[in-house]
């Protein structure tokens, strides 16, 4: 009797794992989406004024989800940056001026760590539908003519705040400072005062380079769901 219980138990508990459980929250691997905002530059027509000369910026965004903690954000934006010495506090040469307008584009992967659980549906995990984060990664600057074709090497490092706003859909206000390797982003004239090197001194390592950032707000949607089959005995 006792062996016939247990197995009829058993079999029961299989049959209801394979079930689908209602309410349960759907997990996915992936979100897609894009953002839109604005860029600014610091470098040397701008040391210290964040959000001077602001530009649009946008693009395209992919976010492979980890758990609900962590995630890994893939994105391409093209976003403008310009500078001008006329309001600048600094003096360069001979009472040299220099102003740039310019677009750049930037391919990037970061990684994200969100303070509290991000998700919906899911009380067991304590998930929360608004969380802040941070994010760092490493990226790639592509700045083309009007002057030399620029390309570097950029690290970008922010913070951001999402929102689950409905169960496959996600908003959120993120900000990013990419720290470019290169020092000629401000470089779009080969005649006059060169940004790149207004007092002759060649800038080393990280030192004098180029910098801009993004304020951005995106929309990503959920995609891919992860499978949920119940193990096999």
């Amino acid at each position: 009797m006792h062996k016939v219980l247990g197995t009829l138990v058993t079999t029961l508990m299989l049959a209801l794992c394979a079930l689908p459980v209602k309410g349960q929250e759907e997990e996915y691997k992936m979100e897609i989406g894009g953002m839109l905002g604005g860029s600014f530059y610091m470098g040397d027509a701008n040391w210290s004024r964040p959000f001077k000369d602001m530009r649009l910026a946008g693009g395209v965004v992919a976010r492979q989800i980890v758990n609900p903690h962590m995630a890994v954000k893939y994105d391409f934006a093209v976003a403008g940056i310009a500078g001008d010495t006329r309001d600048f506090a600094g003096k360069y040469p001979n009472g040299g001026q220099a102003s740039f307008k310019r677009t750049v584009f930037d391919l990037g992967a970061q990684f994200e760590y969100n303070f509290l659980a991000y998700g919906m549906g899911a009380a067991y995990m304590g998930t929360k539908r608004v969380t802040p984060y941070i994010l760092g990664g490493v990226g790639l600057t592509f700045a083309p003519a009007p002057a030399d074709f620029t390309g570097a090497l950029n690290f970008p490092l922010g913070i951001g705040l999402k929102w689950k706003a409905a169960r496959r859909l996600n908003v959120g206000l993120e900000f990013t400072m990419r720290f470019s390797m290169t020092d000629k982003l401000d470089v779009t004239n080969n005649e006059g005062l060169r940004l790149n090197d207004p007092y002759n001194i060649k800038s080393r390592g990280i030192k004098n380079k180029d910098t801009y950032a993004f304020m951005t707000l995106f929309i990503t949607y959920d995609v891919f769901p992860r499978c949920k089959n119940c193990n096999r005995l």
